[in-house]
C-alpha cells in the first residue's frame, strides 16, 4: 500500500524519537495567505483553507478548522486519518492536553508558531506531563519530497502618488515613538507592514502584493530589511534611501544578537513574531517589550491619498462588477452558465480596469448548495451549474495600485423561493443596521457586531464568521488590527479604517448568502452636542443589491430609504462609465423599491 503524507510525516517522527508534531497554516512571518513552499497542512491533508492546524500523534490526529471550512474539511480530508475539529469549541491545546500522555514527546517548528501561540500548548503538555521539541529543521520538510522552491518575486517601489507619505515620513514617525517609549529597536516581521513602511510591493503571495522578508527598525530611523537579493532589483536601493539597508537573510540571526550584546532593548509584538526570534533574543539577554505591531495601526488608518484612491479604485471596480452582473442576468436563465465560466468573466471584466494588479483573493463562485460553504472554491469535480431556482453567491475582489476590493453579491437565478427571500432580506437588514450605524469614538468591532446579527437572531438563526475585517490598501484583503466579530477585540474603530460588512446566512445542502459591501470609518459631524466625537460609515462599494429577493413588505421606511439612496448613488456613479448594455441592466438593477 502507497505511504500517505500522514503515514510518511509519523515514520519521520519515530526516526527523530518524537511521537507527535503541531502543524499550523502558517509560514515564518504569520501570514494569511501563503506561498506554496509554506502549504504544509495541504501536503499533509489535503485541506486547502487558509485557517486550520492539525496535531498528529503516533496513533490518533485531528485538524482543528473555524465555521467558514466545516463543509469544506469534510470534502477535502481523509476522516480515516483525521479527526475533524471546530476550533472554537475544541482548540487544538485543549485536544492534545485531552489525548498526550505523559510519555509523549510533541514537536513543533518555532519559526510557525507566535510565543502566544506556544504558550497554549506548552501549557497543556505540562498538564500531561508531555515534552514539547523545538524542531530544527520541520521533520515535514523533510520528508516532503516536492516542496516547491521559496519564491523570489521583485520588489517594486510603490509610489507617493498612491501611498500618500513619505517612507521617510513613516520612518522617521516610527522612530520618534520608538524613542518616545525608550525602545531602541522593533522587529517588523509582517510582510504587509515592511511594504507599508518602506512603500514597497513584492509578488511572493497570490493575490496579495507582499514582499517577504523581515526587517529591524532602529530609535535612529535607520531600518535594516533581510531579503533574497534576487527579489532586489537595481532600482530599489535609490528608492529606499541610504538610510535602509538590505541585508542578507543569513545574518538576520547576527543582528538579533548584536541587539542583545548591546543590551538593546526591542519591540516584538508576540501576536505577530515567531517563537524562534523571540527565543533568539531571549538567549542573548535581550530586553524584549511585549507590545503590538507598530506599523499595524497608521497602517489601518489610511491617509487622505490612501482614501481618495480607494473611492476611485471602488468605482472603476463597481463598473467591472455591473458589467459581470449585467452578462449573467443575459446568461443564467439558460441554466448553461457554470461557476468557473461565471469566475473567468468577471476575472476578464475585472483585468479590464486600469491599474487593475490581480485579484485580492480567488474568486467564491458557489452556485445552490455550494454557496453554504463559506470559503468554497470552484474546481473542474465541484463546478456546477446556475440553475433556476436556485441562489448564486460570488464573493470577489481586485488589487489596484490605488486600492484595495472586496465584494460579495448573492443573486436569485430564476424565480427566488419565499425562503430565500426571507433570509436576504433579513441579512440585508443586518446588513443596513451595521452600515448606518453611529457610534462614539473608542467603540470596538465587537460591541458592533450584533446589530448586523439581530434580525437573524430574531427567527433563530445566525452565521459563524466574522462581520467584518479590516482591508489594505493595495495590501491584504485581510488587515488588522480592526474587526467586527462576536470575539473580543480592544481595538477602537478610527476615522480612516476601511472594514467589511458582511453578514450572511447558510443552510447547509440548500444555499448561502453574503452581503458585503467595504465601508470607510468617518467622523460624524450630525451631534453637534455630543460631549464626546461619534463616528459612522460610509460604504466604498458601489454596486446595486437583487431587488427580486428584497421582501420589501419587511423592511421599515429607513432601510427602503436607505436602500433606495444606495442605488441612486450606484446609478449616479457608473452610469457614464459603463457600456450601453450594462447601463440598460443597471437602470433597472437600481429603480427605486416601492
Amino acid at each position: 500500500m502507497d505511504q500517505t503524507p500522514l503515514s510518511t510525516l509519523r515514520l519521520e517522527l519515530q526516526r527523530l524519537e518524537l511521537t507527535g508534531f503541531i502543524v499550523p497554516h502558517a509560514d515564518e512571518y504569520q501570514n494569511e495567505y501563503l506561498p506554496a513552499c509554506a502549504e504544509r497542512l495541504a501536503w499533509l491533508t489535503g485541506f486547502t483553507g487558509s485557517g486550520g492546524t492539525a496535531v498528529v500523534l503516533a496513533k490518533e490526529a485531528a485538524i482543528f478548522i473555524d465555521g467558514r471550512y466545516i463543509l469544506q474539511v469534510e470534502d477535502q480530508v481523509d476522516k480515516q486519518g483525521f479527526a475533524f475539529k471546530h476550533s472554537g469549541d475544541h482548540p487544538p491545546a485543549s485536544w492534545l492536553e485531552q489525548h498526550a500522555s505523559a510519555s509523549d514527546r510533541i514537536g513543533y517548528d518555532p519559526w510557525l508558531l507566535t510565543p502566544r501561540d506556544l504558550e497554549r500548548y506548552q501549557k497543556a503538555c505540562e498538564r500531561t506531563g508531555a515534552q514539547l521539541v523545538a524542531c530544527s529543521p520541520n521533520p515535514l520538510d523533510q520528508v516532503w519530497h516536492e516542496r516547491p522552491s521559496p519564491p523570489v518575486g521583485l520588489i517594486k517601489p510603490h509610489r507617493l502618488e498612491f501611498s500618500g507619505k513619505s517612507s521617510q515620513q513613516k520612518r522617521e514617525d516610527l522612530a520618534k515613538s520608538l524613542r518616545d517609549d525608550g525602545i531602541d529597536a522593533a522587529i517588523i516581521s509582517a510582510p504587509d507592514s515592511i511594504a507599508w513602511l518602506l512603500n514597497i510591493r513584492g509578488s511572493d503571495v497570490s493575490h496579495t502584493p507582499l514582499p517577504l522578508c523581515q526587517a529591524i527598525i532602529y530609535a535612529t530611523g535607520r531600518v535594516a530589511v533581510f531579503v533574497d537579493p534576487q527579489k532586489v532589483n537595481p532600482d530599489l536601493a535609490s528608492h529606499l534611501g541610504s538610510d535602509v539597508s538590505l541585508e542578507l537573510p543569513e545574518v538576520f540571526e547576527d543582528a538579533l544578537q548584536q541587539l542583545g550584546q548591546q543590551r538593546q532593548s526591542v519591540l516584538c509584538d508576540p501576536s505577530k513574531t515567531n517563537t524562534w526570534i523571540f527565543s533568539t533574543l531571549t538567549k542573548n539577554e535581550t530586553q524584549i517589550i511585549h507590545g503590538d505591531d507598530p506599523c499595524a495601526l497608521p497602517k489601518a488608518c489610511k491617509n487622505a491619498v490612501e482614501i481618495q484612491g480607494a473611492y476611485a479604485a471602488h468605482e472603476r471596480d463597481g463598473v467591472a462588477v455591473c458589467q459581470f452582473l449585467a452578462w449573467l442576468a443575459r446568461k443564467s436563465s439558460t441554466g448553461q452558465v457554470t461557476e468557473l465560466q461565471a469566475t473567468a468573466y468577471l476575472d476578464n471584466c475585472r483585468k479590464q480596469q486600469a491599474m487593475w494588479e490581480d485579484a485580492s483573493f480567488p474568486t467564491i463562485s458557489g452556485a445552490g448548495s455550494n454557496g453554504a460553504i463559506v470559503h468554497y472554491h470552484s474546481t473542474p469535480e465541484t463546478n456546477r451549474r446556475l440553475m433556476p431556482g436556485t441562489l448564486y453567491l460570488v464573493d470577489s475582489g481586485g488589487q489596484y495600485l490605488d486600492g484595495t476590493t472586496d465584494i460579495t453579491r448573492t443573486l436569485a437565478i430564476g424565480q427566488p423561493s419565499n425562503e430565500h427571500q426571507d433570509r436576504y432580506t433579513r441579512v440585508l437588514q443586518g446588513h443596513i443596521a451595521l452600515a448606518t450605524a453611529k457610534f462614539p469614538e473608542g467603540t470596538t468591532g465587537s460591541q458592533l457586531d450584533a446589530l448586523a446579527r439581530a434580525p437573524l437572531w430574531a427567527i433563530g438563526l445566525d452565521y459563524d464568521h466574522g462581520t467584518g475585517h479590516g482591508v489594505g490598501s493595495f495590501l491584504g484583503v485581510h488587515e488588522g488590527p480592526q474587526r467586527i466579530a462576536k470575539s473580543a477585540n480592544s481595538v477602537g474603530l478610527k476615522p480612516g479604517m476601511i472594514i467589511s460588512n458582511e453578514p450572511g446566512y447558510y443552510k447547509a445542502g440548500a444555499f448561502g448568502i453574503r452581503l458585503e459591501n467595504l465601508v470607510l470609518v468617518k467622523r460624524e459631524e450630525m451631534y453637534k452636542d455630543s460631549n464626546r466625537p461619534f463616528l459612522a460609515f460610509d460604504t466604498l462599494t458601489v454596486v446595486p443589491f437583487d431587488r427580486r429577493l428584497i421582501v420589501v413588505a419587511h423592511l421599515s421606511e429607513q432601510e427602503r430609504g436607505w436602500i433606495n439612496t444606495y442605488h441612486a448613488r450606484v446609478w449616479q456613479c457608473l452610469e457614464a462609465k459603463v457600456d450601453a448594455e450594462t447601463r440598460v441592466w443597471l437602470e433597472q438593477a437600481t429603480c427605486p423599491l416601492n
